[in-house]
């Protein structure tokens, strides 16, 4: 087989819901991968009737057929990272840890908790959270939380940076290589996300944004880091550089809808390049 063109690099298959609004979920995730330069794959877990309003309705798919999804996939065309977001009930969880241990093994893994949508809506069945622990984060490459999930996951309140730093170093024994704590729903002008890996724990700061849209701010990131993995960076630039994008994604959100509007996934195409010398071949 010929080498991909080089407008593409990096395969990721990402593992989620669908959003009809677009705003997140698997819409959001492969306008992130492509205007980043890689190749997005995808096994729907669900399909969601929603807008920036909210979530009206979930319809799940079956799980036998979500695993069948990343098993054509990543027969064929493979995969250099791969991505979770909606996982919402333990079944669906149990058939994607599943087909990661058979055909995922040694691939990078990003796995964001999607738990509660923006708007309020629970996404993750609470029952399910015993399976996350056990089937998913510990095959994690890099686990991003915010801040509620954070606080399902440990039980502990988050509160200031100083309870960041120490949630993040706790999520990291739940089995996860390293993990992103996202600050973004800390009050302050200030927002804090703590990089907790083997080496330690390091800060990303930057200034909140008087912005027109924040959905699918979770799903975007972590798709970003996940197209970083998969093209070849190492985890901390691949953080770096998705935190850039998501900057000027919210900066130059387009303002659509009456709620929670998306973000402008498409404002950067070619703007991130990946550095020559980090690219996968």
């Amino acid at each position: 087989m010929s080498a991909p063109p080089d407008r593409f690099r990096g395969r990721v298959l990402i593992v989620a819901g669908s959003d009809s609004g677009g705003g997140a979920g698997i819409q959001a995730d492969i306008k992130t991968v492509t205007a980043l330069g890689g190749y997005a794959t995808t096994a729907i877990t669900a399909l969601t009737a929603q807008n920036t309003l909210g979530v009206e309705a979930v319809f799940g798919v079956d799980p036998a057929f979500i695993r069948r999804q990343m098993a054509v996939v990543l027969d064929d065309l493979g995969a250099d990272a791969i991505k979770t977001g909606m996982l919402h009930t333990a079944p669906v969880i149990e058939a994607v840890a599943a087909e990661l241990a058979a055909r995922g093994r040694g691939i990078p893994l990003v796995v964001d908790p999607v738990m509660v949508a923006e708007s309020g809506a629970t996404l993750l069945d609470p029952a399910a959270v015993g399976a996350l622990n056990r089937d998913l984060l510990v095959r994690a490459t890099l686990l991003t939380p915010n801040l509620p999930e954070a606080e399902k996951l440990t039980g502990m309140a988050i509160a200031d940076l100083e309870a960041m730093r120490e949630a993040a170093a706790m999520l990291r024994t739940l089995g996860p290589e390293a993990v992103l704590l996202k600050g973004g729903h800390l009050a302050g002008e200030t927002i804090h996300d703590v990089l907790a890996t083997e080496a330690g724990l390091e800060v990303f700061t930057g200034s909140r944004l008087a912005a027109l849209g924040s959905h699918g701010t979770g799903c975007t990131l972590a798709s970003a880091i996940a197209c970083g993995l998969a093209q070849g960076l190492g985890l901390r630039d691949a953080v770096a550089r998705a935190r850039a994008y998501l900057r000027e994604a919210i900066r130059t959100a387009p303002g659509f809808g009456r709620g929670h509007g998306p973000v402008n996934h498409g404002h950067t195409v070619g703007a991130f390049p990946v550095p020559e010398e980090s690219r996968s071949g």
